[in-house]
């Protein structure tokens, strides 16, 4: 039996519990973050498996896999006579058709039928402004989080999102907290008038009137990043778990792609320990740590692994029927028109993996336009990454979606003048393959020479300045837009990976950047201008 006790307030206070003395308590968590949206099945690209690939087995994730999966562990603990939650770390919103068309709605729906205790609100719960979360709110059944911020002069969200919660389960209280990056003012759309507070003092204050009030066994949920989750580890004392989101990272006990280990411990300024879970993101794992306190309240272990929504979880009959009833009208949305086109937009593989193409500057160019006001200087976007072109006349939603079907976001970062000219050369350097990392890009000029061994092929690089542009200074540093997958590392860009600055993977999806970058220009003239050119 599980009750809530909910706090107005984000700092918790007037609670008085009981001191009866207990034993060692043990509490599963089962735990989301990072959904975004993935409401139907991924593939291994984590973009919408075609119906091939699922009957195939070879799809991930989706809300009726995660409906079976938590639903048998959920029973499972239960009848074993244990204690079980389900928490997510936020970010269910953006990330698909699904969100594009129903917001929150559909995410509100599909967390109450699985039955969430808990959520933290995500850097995008914001990203339609205060009304489509406060619609969200509305409609869920259980608690969302977030102590970070102040919403006192934001009437949709005024006393709507508590900063903690007590929840009753198994006969115990468990403490949770939520808080979400600092930053999520400049990262999304939360309106001038919410306020983002720092995550340490806000926790320190929270945790201690927990201990106040006798709860001593504190569980935070945190969409600030992993390696944020573990400086608020060391420097807050109190905290036994934190439920992770915002990096998208995997963590894993065997598995040399592994971030870090499952859960990740760090010690804690009174000489004990936080256990740190995330489970990537997309839904393609649902994590499950297992979490034994003893008698005083104490942290004495926590053990688990994040487990993949792989084919062999069977999809819940129920949900995939709601599914499939909720995807039907997003056939209309493929078919909104976004634009026209006076004449088609080349994006065809023989000519975006070889040089300049029209696609590949119609969509650096939406990318720097979007982002330019951010201090953001240039655009790199693998010729890869393009995967159709774009027929004269009207251009629609189903046709963006053929040339950007991965569900990338724009990934802005710092990067040097010599490590952006590594990045260049590794576009340069397969071109005789095909490969797919050839540079499409814009705010620059690349002059570069197919005659030279690869990894020295870049003849100049200027970079645009004012009205014209002026050579790359291999000292300073620029300010980068590209796509999640390439800031990551993808395509050979391991520079990006190793060397960036500052980076956010998670900005908006790349389509929606690009059909809205074709709306504005009322009727898109597709062109190429010179900016990559070859020598030989």
């Amino acid at each position: 039996m599980k009750t809530a006790l909910v706090f107005s307030a984000a700092i918790v206070a007037g609670l008085v519990v009981g001191g009866a003395a207990r034993a060692d308590y043990a509490l599963t968590i089962l735990h989301t973050n990072d959904f975004h949206s993935r409401i139907e099945p991924i593939n291994k690209y984590d973009s919408t498996c075609s119906a091939k690939d699922d009957q195939a087995g070879k799809c991930f994730g989706g809300s009726a896999r995660f409906m079976t999966a938590i639903t048998q562990r959920r029973d499972a603990i239960r009848t074993s006579g244990g204690n079980v939650i389900l928490l997510d770390g936020g970010d269910q919103f953006q990330g698909s058709l699904f969100y594009t068309r129903y917001k929150g709605k559909v995410a509100a729906e599909l967390m109450n039928r699985i039955g969430y205790d808990a959520m933290v609100v995500g850097n995008h719960e914001f990203d339609d402004g205060p009304k489509v979360l406060s619609d969200f709110i509305n409609a869920i059944h259980f608690p969302i989080l977030l102590a970070n911020a102040d919403f006192s002069g934001e009437a949709a969200l005024k006393d709507k999102l508590k900063g903690a919660v007590v929840i009753d389960v198994g006969g115990e209280k468990i403490g949770l907290i939520g808080v979400t990056a600092e930053d999520t003012g400049e990262l999304s759309s939360p309106g001038k008038d919410v306020r983002f507070l720092d995550a340490v003092a806000t926790l320190k204050g929270a945790v201690q009137a927990f201990e106040a009030a006798g709860i001593d066994r504190i569980v935070v949920l945190s969409h600030s990043g992993y390696q944020r989750d573990k400086q608020l580890a060391a420097l807050v004392p109190g905290i036994d778990v934190i439920v992770g989101g915002h990096s998208h990272t995997y963590l894993a006990n065997s598995d040399d792609k592994a971030e870090g280990p499952y859960p990740t411990f760090i010690d804690t300024p009174e000489g004990g320990k936080t256990a740190i879970v995330q489970a990537y993101a997309y839904g393609k794992f649902l994590g499950e740590v297992n979490v034994v306190w003893n008698d005083a309240g104490e942290l004495v272990s926590a053990a688990g692994a994040p487990v993949l929504m792989d084919a062999g979880i069977a999809q819940d009959e129920g949900t995939s029927k709601r599914v499939a009833e909720l995807a039907a009208p997003l056939d209309e949305l493929r078919n909104q028109i976004v634009g026209r086109t006076s004449a088609p937009i080349d994006g065809s593989r023989d000519v975006c993996r070889k040089q300049e193409c029209e696609m590949g500057d119609l969509v650096a160019d939406a990318m720097l336009a979007r982002v330019r006001d951010q201090g953001i200087d240039i655009a790199i976007q693998n010729g890869g990454g393009l995967r159709a072109s774009i027929d004269a006349g009207d251009v629609t939603m189903g046709e963006v979606l053929s040339v950007l079907p991965f569900q990338n976001t724009l990934a802005t970062f710092r990067l040097k003048g010599s490590d952006v000219l590594v990045a260049l050369e590794n576009g340069f350097s397969q071109v005789e393959d095909v490969a797919g990392r050839f540079p499409q890009v814009a705010g620059m000029k690349v002059v570069w020479d197919a005659a030279r061994p690869a990894g020295s092929r870049v003849v100049s690089v200027e970079v645009i300045s004012g009205d014209g542009y002026v050579a790359l200074d291999r000292e300073k540093l620029y300010g980068v837009v590209s796509n999640n997958y390439m800031r990551q590392g993808g395509d050979g860009y391991s520079v990006f990976a190793k060397a960036g600055r500052d980076a956010y993977d998670y900005g908006p999806n790349l389509e929606d950047v690009v059909a809205d970058h074709i709306d504005k220009a009322n009727g898109y003239e597709p062109a190429t201008d010179g900016r990559i050119r070859r020598m030989n």
